[in-house]
């Protein structure tokens, strides 16, 4: 009795091995997926400067140029929705806290009209044509994110779907080739990780900063599938 109850449970103990290496059978591959997109918005910042000894010299110039602005944007076809003025700024540089009396502008002023649109296209064409602003005297101050329009993709989970779709597909395609070269059968999907969907400027740059119009998006989803 003894040696059969040994027996029996070497028995039950093996299959329970078996089992557990048959359900430990799987297959774990990586689907990668990019495409191509458009931006479907941009905001276009741009900004002026001028410097003067004069207060009202200085606050007039960036009036003037406010306007030489707002009637170039007009004349690219912007609307008045699409714009926005910002109040102009004029600093005095000698009533700072720490202003030191050799600067060679006493007062410092800045303005801004930003564009806010869906017209992308139209944006990238007018920003091309600045050359009308310079000829008036313009003094456009081209650095930070005022270095030019500002492309941004608003309808990023439309565009999602079909790319995660994308990589399920092309994990399955691996596993299957993987499964029949193993001499099993591909069975049902145990765990997924959708993965981190990367956006990068369509330029080769690795990151997205906004500057180019198009867009690369870059997935890569984690599958793993039962092997029968």
């Amino acid at each position: 009795m003894i040696a059969a109850g040994v027996a029996a449970a070497g028995f039950f103990v093996g299959n329970g091995l078996e089992r557990f290496r048959m359900s430990d059978r799987s297959v774990t591959v990586k689907g990668l997926a990019e495409k191509d997109v458009e931006s479907d918005f941009a905001v276009w910042t741009l900004a002026f400067r001028r410097a003067g000894a004069d207060f009202n010299g200085v606050q007039q110039a960036l009036v003037a140029d406010r306007v030489s602005v707002l009637a170039f944007l007009k004349e690219r076809g912007f609307s008045v929705e699409e714009l926005q003025v910002r109040p102009l700024q004029v600093q005095d540089l000698l009533a700072r806290e720490y202003a030191q009396g050799n600067v060679p502008f006493r007062f410092n002023g800045t303005g801004q009209v930003l564009v806010k649109t869906a017209r992308v296209e139209v944006v990238e064409k007018a920003a091309l044509a600045l050359d009308p602003l310079i000829q008036a005297g313009v003094q456009l101050d081209n650095e930070g994110p005022a270095g030019g329009p500002r492309y941004q993709l608003r309808g990023f989970n439309d565009a999602k779907a079909p790319l995660l779709a994308l990589a399920t597909r092309n994990a399955r395609e691996q596993a299957e080739k993987f499964a029949a070269q193993a001499g099993a059968r591909l069975g049902s999907l145990k765990s997924a990780n959708q993965g981190v969907i990367r956006i990068t400027g369509d330029d080769g740059s690795d990151f997205d900063d906004g500057s180019s119009r198009g867009k690369r998006l870059r997935v890569v989803s984690t599958f793993e599938y039962e092997l029968r």
